[in-house]
């Protein structure tokens, strides 16, 4: 698959559904540590009965809900990819759109609570080597 290059406003036109893709990810991120403290809780407060029980069914839908979030999670990275963007992290919302400006390769920056992106930087500066777009 040949590399997508955005403009800053095609990258502008497509922050509503990175916005839309992060908050999910936050969303399942919360969900997913919530249930798995619930989950680590009851095997610790029910060592003996998950010895002999093995297949508890309370751990079963559990372990299950977890995979399930796991899966959505990951459908939801794939879709932010699938447009040819990088996220580097759910909270705060970090994505890239490779770009090219004045002919080298960069990355444009957007993190969670811009409005719109302002900023860009080279593709191995990462994000404290962040520049204002002219």
């Amino acid at each position: 698959m040949q590399k997508r290059f955005f403009t800053v406003e095609e990258a502008n036109k497509l922050l509503p559904d990175i916005r839309q893709e992060i908050e999910a990810l936050q969303h399942i991120r919360n969900e997913f540590h919530q249930k798995y403290l619930e989950l680590t809780t009851y095997k610790k407060r029910h060592p003996q009965q998950i010895a002999i029980n093995t297949q508890d069914e309370y751990i079963f839908k559990m372990e299950a809900s977890l995979e399930f979030l796991e899966m959505q999670a990951q459908m939801h990275v794939a879709n932010i990819h699938s447009h040819g963007v990088q996220l580097k992290e759910i909270d705060p919302g970090l994505v890239d759109f490779p770009a090219l400006i004045n002919g080298e390769e960069v990355l444009l920056c957007w993190q969670e609570g811009e409005e719109k992106i302002t900023h860009y930087h080279g593709v191995h500066d990462g994000f404290a080597g962040r520049r204002r777009l002219e």
